[in-house]
């Protein structure tokens, strides 16, 4: 395994959210390689940290004062060993070449746990569609589909949306792929209902952690009646996030943004999360409005100078981290440790860092890993994607029961490979391991491809 990271390191030394994904699998699947030579003798961990293809593309468009702008795009094609290429288009100024690949490493492992056959990739572009208008972001997801569409197809890659890329951006690129390859086919997910798109879909990752948080404190005889809840980020997976908590009659008290969060002790309700919603998706406001809106609430801005983050610094008993990766470090997991948070389940992708994670398991705070507990989202991705080639739409209870139904098969899935191997309660080691499994024994039974 140190071998394993000297190579990528000296292949990709600035590539360090990469680094940290794969150290996390390889801590993880030692137990299993020490018990399956085999996988060492065929050089399966060398295989598996290559991408089987990376494209890269220049993206020009022609912005609202007539000026051309040029971007990058990328497609990070990962493991097509279990299914066609799965994972989302990120739309973002800190989008790069070693953030995509981290996202499509750790999309391998959580479509293996999904129990759909679906390969891992991902993609996006270092385009801000923050403060453009509607005539631009139209004309940058034409131009960049009019590359990106030769290299997916519903057989081949199926992209969905991530951060940036939401309802308005899938049709755009839907309309050009339409366009250009004369075929309507299921080689998006997230589209709208009325042309294709799932029930459930824009709520299914935040609606699929709590499900996974509520098999995690069943099996540990408690559950959410009650709780009080911390929750990042205020977009589409913090939104559904909070509105599922309010099913299980919790009680969540924080959003935040890139500006900032806001502390609602009094907790936000329905009515509340209804002006987020409009806030955030219609009028792609900023977080603050909201403390502006309810004055009882307490809005505090970034502080760059600060080494940890204010929002986990509160009394709870649950932790949903919904924003963007490493946003809890060993600070604040000793923070949420000081604060009795007796849980932390994962919205966004690795948003926790080596060291925070060490803290909380340290602590007896149960964890779930992104790649299992957000995997809801690609889970019903892969339903859309069932129903597309049906032609056909499943009620919003069925979509419901199929999100609940995969969520505690990979609850069970975790805890199960965790236990036979070594790591009991573990849901990191069993995440990793029984993701491993599954694509590895893929990879051996299709030869060195």
């Amino acid at each position: 395994m140190q071998d394993i990271m000297e190579l990528i390191k000296n292949k990709d030394p600035e590539q360090r959210e990469f680094h940290q994904a794969v150290m996390e699998v390889m801590l993880s699947i030692k137990p299993v390689l020490d018990q399956n030579p085999i996988y060492r003798e065929t050089k399966i961990l060398e295989r598996l940290v290559e991408p089987e293809r990376v494209i890269m593309f220049r993206v020009p468009w022609v912005d609202d004062r007539g000026e051309v702008q040029v971007n990058r795009g990328f497609r990070i094609e990962m493991n097509s060993a279990i299914g066609p290429y799965k994972g989302g288009l990120r739309f973002h100024p800190s989008v790069n070449l070693g953030i995509l690949k981290f996202l499509a490493f750790e999309q391998v492992f959580k479509n293996a746990l999904t129990t759909l056959p679906l390969g891992g990739g991902k993609g996006g572009s270092d385009f801000d569609p923050k403060g453009k208008s509607e005539n631009e972001v139209m004309r940058f997801c034409h131009a960049f589909m009019s590359e990106l569409y030769r290299h997916i197809g519903p057989n081949t890659d199926v992209p969905a949306g991530d951060i940036g890329v939401g309802g308005r951006e899938i049709g755009y690129l839907f309309g050009m792929y339409k366009k250009l390859r004369n075929e309507f086919t299921g080689v998006l997910t997230g589209k709208s209902l009325n042309w294709g798109g799932s029930l459930i879909r824009p709520e299914a990752t935040g609606y699929g952690s709590v499900y996974f948080c509520s098999e995690m404190l069943a099996d540990n005889g408690k559950s959410l009646e009650g709780a009080v809840c911390l929750v990042s980020g205020s977009g589409n997976v913090a939104q559904y996030t909070v509105e599922k908590l309010l099913d299980f009659n919790a009680k969540p008290v924080t959003l935040s943004d890139s500006s900032g969060y806001i502390y609602d002790e009094e907790g936000i309700d329905r009515e509340k999360l209804e002006f987020v919603k409009t806030l955030k998706n219609v009028r792609r406001g900023r977080i603050k409005e909201y403390a502006e809106k309810y004055p009882q609430t307490v809005y505090t801005p970034v502080d760059p100078e600060l080494d940890y983050n204010p929002l986990w610094n509160h009394n709870a008993d649950c932790a949903f981290p919904s924003a963007t990766q490493n946003e809890i470090n060993g600070k604040d997991a000793q923070n949420l440790v000081n604060n009795k948070v007796w849980v932390v389940c994962e919205g966004a992708n690795m948003p926790t860092t080596p060291e925070g994670i060490d803290i909380l398991h340290d602590n007896g705070v149960l964890y779930g890993p992104g790649k299992a507990a957000n995997a809801g989202g690609v889970s019903v991705s892969g339903l859309e994607m069932t129903q597309n080639s049906m032609r056909l739409s499943w009620s919003r209870e069925e979509v419901d029961n199929r999100l609940k139904m995969i969520m505690a098969s990979i609850h069970k899935t975790c805890l199960e490979a965790a236990e036979q191997y070594g790591h009991p309660g573990n849901y990191m080691v069993g995440a990793n391991i029984a993701g491993f499994l599954k694509v590895v024994d893929a990879m051996l039974d299709q030869g060195v491809v």
